[in-house]
């Protein structure tokens, strides 16, 4: 891997005592990778980042980019932050602004040649789609345009990794989308290997290879996208990455693969399902997504709508069926149904997902 942590940890001095922000994290990125770290507000992800730049000391671990140790507390290495040639993006951009759009990219390239330096600077601002912009000031530009102008200056040096600290969250969500897949395309262009803290689901999704959910320091999954949501490793990913609740289950042998029982009826012919007896009598917590659910007139289950949420083309309904139980399930928004009323649905599941019971 061409950036490398072991069992990081990162401890903060704290009333006499310690809190780890961030607990043996481990990860990977291959070069030419981004990778992507997301959770809750104070879950460690900034921290981990912090400790990548060399900006806080690691309490434990290792951290090694393309082979050089940059961090070990076995050896005592520690590299210095300015030393390790790794660029970072900020939220709030951090544009000089009293230099024109070029002389801010230029600003780490000023030991170049200046027909080099000059030539950088047009290739990176013609990279972010703001080659005409050069000699604008930066309170000439909106908030998009001048995050790409700090991206263009943190690629200038040709960093060895570029790190980006939430660096789209002061931006207006339609544009944070856009500026997302653009961002992937300019890192995938300049082969640039990078990290990406985001609180953001959808911009974390469309950004990264690899993703890492943190929760009180723990990086709980380091993963695909596709295996988050459908192979969560524990409880909180399963909760944390989209819509669904856990459910009582029983899982049955059956005829070619196990029965899952539920209260929104059985899940047969499901992939991935474990035995009967990997739990105490079957039974279990299955986790059903909102796409799991299928609005259906002609079931025999029925589901009171409790709330509902417009979300364009669909709504996200909340629904409790007679026995009690909580269910959530996407519906086209051309069928509007009031909440109070009670519908029919059906479980339409082929990854299951289980865990063990759960007190009620």
């Amino acid at each position: 891997m061409f950036l490398a942590l072991h069992s990081v940890t990162l401890r903060y001095p704290q009333a006499g005592a310690t809190r780890a922000a961030v607990e043996a994290a481990t990860l990977g990125l291959a070069e030419g990778q981004i990778g992507v770290l997301i959770g809750p507000s104070g879950c460690g992800k900034t921290s981990l980042l912090r400790a990548v730049a060399g900006l806080e000391r690691c309490s434990a671990g290792r951290i090694t980019m393309g082979g050089e140790a940059l961090s070990d507390t076995v050896t005592g290495v520690h590299v210095a932050p300015e030393a390790r040639r790794i660029g970072m993006v900020f939220q709030d951009y951090a544009l000089f602004p009293h230099l024109s759009v070029a002389d801010n990219v230029a600003f780490g390239i000023r030991h170049l040649e200046r027909g080099e330096r000059e030539a950088r600077v047009q290739q990176l601002l013609d990279l972010v789609g703001l080659g005409h912009a050069a000699k604008r000031s930066p309170h000439q530009l909106s908030g998009g345009q001048q995050q790409r102008v700090a991206l263009a200056r943190a690629l200038a040096p040709q960093p060895r990794l570029l790190l980006l600290d939430e660096p789209f969250s002061s931006l207006d969500v339609d544009l944070r989308e856009r500026l997302a897949h653009e961002l992937r395309v300019i890192l995938k262009e300049s082969r640039t290997t990078a990290l990406f803290v985001t609180h953001d689901q959808l911009e974390a999704f469309a950004l990264g290879d690899v993703i890492g959910v943190m929760n009180k320091g723990h990086l709980e999954q380091w993963d695909d996208a596709y295996n988050l949501y459908h192979r969560p490793v524990s409880r909180f990913v399963a909760e944390f990455i989209g819509h669904g609740v856990f459910t009582p289950a029983r899982i049955e042998r059956g005829s070619p693969s196990p029965v899952v029982r539920t209260a929104v009826g059985p899940l047969t012919d499901v992939r991935e399902c474990p035995l009967p007896d990997a739990f105490p009598d079957g039974e279990c917590d299955v986790l059903l997504r909102a796409d799991d659910i299928v609005h259906d007139d002609a079931s025999p289950v029925r589901a009171c709508i409790e709330r509902k949420a417009f979300r364009g083309s669909e709504f996200l309904l909340t629904l409790r069926l007679a026995s009690g139980e909580q269910v959530m399930a996407h519906v086209p928004s051309h069928h509007d149904h009031q909440v109070g009323e009670w519908i029919g649905i059906r479980a339409a599941v082929d990854h299951v997902v289980t865990f063990p019971r759960q007190p009620a």
